[in-house]
């Protein structure tokens, strides 16, 4: 039954790639569309692939990296992983923070709101799903909040000599207003996704399975939205990527749309801007 279903599985994918020439063929005007794809951090089994896919297709992205527990080396920020990272900022795409812990936000704790008049008072439960705190939820001011926000970003920087985007992406997308608002006063905006940017790669494979998540996301996905997927999901049986991601890639190009990184989005375009501004007059580098 597995194999039948594996096999249903591959003819379904086949189907979608055989359609894509056809269906590029008919995309003659150049691209009048935007998405932007992003990639969080994961395991990293999957992040070389990732880089030739987005190599041969010349397809810009924005990285958002905390330091997650990876199955080689030291981290997805470690050592190991640092002449990635280069490689990528020498490519021309975009980095910014997950937070270095892969900090989850689980709730707001009393005093968080705003009308909390000291960092002291602003205070969340928080859950790291990697360093040396994983798995424990205590309560954090905004000021250790945004020490994790920057401290990712700082890596980033350390290791590629370039400036990251005063952007970041909570674990999970979670958050709360106060939250964003403490962020936002230490730097950094948050950025979410649209929902057809989900693109289902956390998913359970058995029950969404690479031909579906492919063909849902070349059916979905609108001008200007944000797309995210990772580096690697540790429950995921049957990887998404390279699989969705070369197809996906071809077939979106074919509806006439171009890849960005969150440098060139509108929404967030006078942020970085005025971050980059303020940043130059204390005699730093400007994000790249």
């Amino acid at each position: 039954m597995r194999h039948a279903s594996n096999f249903f599985q591959l003819a379904l994918l086949l189907s979608v790639w055989a359609v894509l020439p056809a269906f590029a063929q008919t995309a003659s005007a150049p691209c009048n569309k935007s998405v932007y794809l992003t990639f969080d951090t994961g395991h990293m089994g999957v992040a070389e692939d990732i880089a030739r896919v987005l190599n041969q297709q010349q397809v810009k992205v924005t990285f958002f990296a905390a330091n997650e527990t990876t199955k080689v080396g030291d981290g997805s920020l470690g050592e190991h992983w640092a002449s990635w990272w280069r490689e990528r900022a020498a490519e021309g795409h975009a980095l910014a923070s997950h937070t270095l812990d892969h900090v989850y936000w689980q709730r707001d704790l009393p005093g968080s709101g705003a009308s909390a008049t000291s960092e002291l008072q602003a205070s969340f439960q928080m859950r790291p799903s990697a360093g040396t705190q994983a798995g424990k939820s205590t309560a954090w001011t905004a000021q250790q909040y945004c020490q994790q926000i920057r401290a990712a970003s700082q890596r980033l920087t350390q290791i590629t000599g370039q400036a990251t985007l005063p952007l970041y992406r909570a674990p999970g997308g979670k958050t709360s207003k106060a939250l964003l608002q403490k962020a936002e006063q230490c730097g950094y905006r948050h950025v979410g996704w649209a929902s057809a940017g989900f693109l289902g790669d956390e998913l359970p494979s058995d029950r969404y399975p690479n031909a579906q998540l492919l063909n849902q996301a070349l059916r979905t996905i609108r001008n200007g939205d944000i797309l995210m997927a990772h580096l690697g999901i540790w429950s995921r049986q049957d990887p998404w990527a390279p699989a969705v991601l070369e197809p996906l890639l071809v077939g979106l190009k074919a509806r006439g749309f171009c890849f960005k990184t969150l440098r060139d989005h509108p929404d967030y375009q006078g942020w970085i801007q005025a971050q980059s501004a303020g940043v130059n007059a204390a005699g730093v580098s400007s994000v790249r």
